[in-house]
């Protein structure tokens, strides 16, 4: 299972690098607003995805000028998000984005694109990263699937905003 899963997991990464870098270095370009200025990137990752909030804040290598974002917590229009979410209907997730954009607060959200009647991350987001994962990845004997790797696939996009980011801070700085 191991290997099967292992394969899934390498196709789905090659999907994302195929059809999500533009928007990972959009997400970079669009965070490092806050990270080279005066504002902060506050990161927030709704159930399992507080991990790559975690990572980002707790990590070995932290994310550039970083906050944990709490409810109520004033914010500025220098400020950034990036939001991470299994599905890009999640309620929560969609009520945070609208109060981001009545504050006019640019944000990044990552999460698996999913069709909705509603106001979405989708339409919400300035940037939207795809995470691709509609399904487990590994059949079972009775045609069900398993193995839904949300937190793997946020954390792979995750790295992909941060090297751009950290690229683009390293220029800024190189220019100074």
């Amino acid at each position: 299972m191991l290997k099967i899963f292992s394969t899934q997991i390498s196709g789905l990464f090659k999907k994302m690098i195929e059809n999500e870098v533009f928007e990972m270095e959009d997400a970079g370009r669009l965070l490092a607003q806050a990270a080279v200025g005066d504002g902060s990137v506050f990161i927030h990752g709704f159930r399992e995805m507080q991990g790559v909030t975690d990572e980002a804040l707790d990590g070995a290598e932290l994310f550039p000028k970083a906050k944990r974002y709490k409810s109520g917590e004033t914010i500025s229009r220098e400020d950034r998000f990036l939001l991470f979410s299994r599905h890009s209907d999640d309620s929560e997730a969609v009520l945070l984005a609208r109060q981001l954009k009545e504050k006019d607060i640019p944000f990044v959200a990552v999460s698996t694109s999913v069709s909705s009647e509603e106001d979405s991350l989708l339409e919400l987001a300035d940037v939207h990263i795809d995470l691709r994962i509609q399904r487990g990845l590994i059949p079972d004997e009775t045609g069900n699937r398993y193995g839904f790797p949300t937190l793997i696939a946020a954390l792979f996009a995750y790295y992909g905003i941060k090297f751009t980011l950290e690229e683009i801070i390293k220029e800024y700085e190189d220019e100074e």
